[in-house]
């Protein structure tokens, strides 16, 4: 499917031209749940519209100049876009889409060295008899994009023109109307069940960071990195026992004592 020649405003609009363009924007437009242009080969003011509008939103423009040249920025985004819609956020995005980001609580999924100090602590823990349980590794890096601007969208912070894309994450923020922007974020904060605003970043994000529950009965006997045995009693627990805070630091592993399940390679 090509172009042949200009289509728009003060175009030449051919109308076979124009049933091309039209077939592309109604993909776009019925992927965004916007009204469909009718395929007539007229390029009239809907259609013109229309091209202003997938500039704006989806290229960014801040002056849409709503014509479609051969080889031009707006046809190459067009004619490529159809197969990868841009969805506008809200719950429709969320449910359709969150799932392909997800965060890991796997220790493999950290980041190098962190990866190794962590197995070799965990390792440690379990050996001695403890009970570990990990929740939180590595934090999906579109994830935290996600939420932080649904927040921010939704308190009204930033606009939704102004967020900027992350690849392969296809989002609209910008339904063309800040109360529609702003409901739709809103939808999102409460399916992330989001309480504070999120950080873009994070030693969660970076891998260098995990949560993780830690347990024991009676006492524990438990090697440091370098083979020395501590035994420990009480406080029973990974987030009260300081001597176990210790034995971790051994490792490279360093407790936040302000956050019970949280580990780190710098301790925050």
């Amino acid at each position: 499917m090509g172009l042949g020649t200009s289509v728009g405003n003060s175009a030449a609009n051919e109308e076979a031209d124009v049933i091309v363009v039209q077939h592309l924007l109604n993909a776009w437009l019925s992927a965004t749940d916007q009204t469909t242009l009718p395929v007539d080969g007229n390029c009239g003011p809907r259609t013109i519209a229309a091209i202003q509008a997938y500039q704006s939103r989806v290229l960014g423009a801040t002056a849409p100049d709503g014509r479609i040249d051969p080889g031009g920025r707006t046809w190459n985004a067009l004619s490529t876009d159809t197969g990868i819609p841009v969805l506008l956020s809200g719950a429709k995005w969320w449910h359709a889409n969150q799932a392909k980001y997800p965060n890991s609580a796997a220790v493999g999924d950290l980041a190098s060295p962190f990866l190794d100090a962590a197995a070799a602590f965990v390792k440690a823990l379990k050996d001695a008899g403890a009970n570990v349980t990990v929740s939180s590794t590595r934090r999906n890096r579109t994830r935290a994009y996600l939420m932080h601007y649904c927040w921010r969208v939704a308190n009204g912070s930033v606009a939704p023109s102004a967020i900027p894309a992350v690849p392969g994450c296809r989002i609209q923020w910008d339904h063309g109307d800040l109360a529609k922007s702003r409901r739709a974020a809103k939808e999102m904060v409460d399916l992330f069940d989001i309480a504070y605003q999120p950080s873009l970043t994070s030693n969660h994000i970076e891998g260098r960071a995990i949560d993780m529950t830690i347990r024991w009965n009676g006492t524990l006997a438990i090697k440091d990195k370098v083979g020395k045995l501590h035994k420990l009693a009480a406080p029973r627990t990974g987030e009260d026992n300081p001597q176990l805070h210790a034995i971790g630091a051994t490792y490279g592993v360093k407790k936040l004592l302000s956050d019970p399940p949280h580990w780190s390679d710098d301790g925050r």
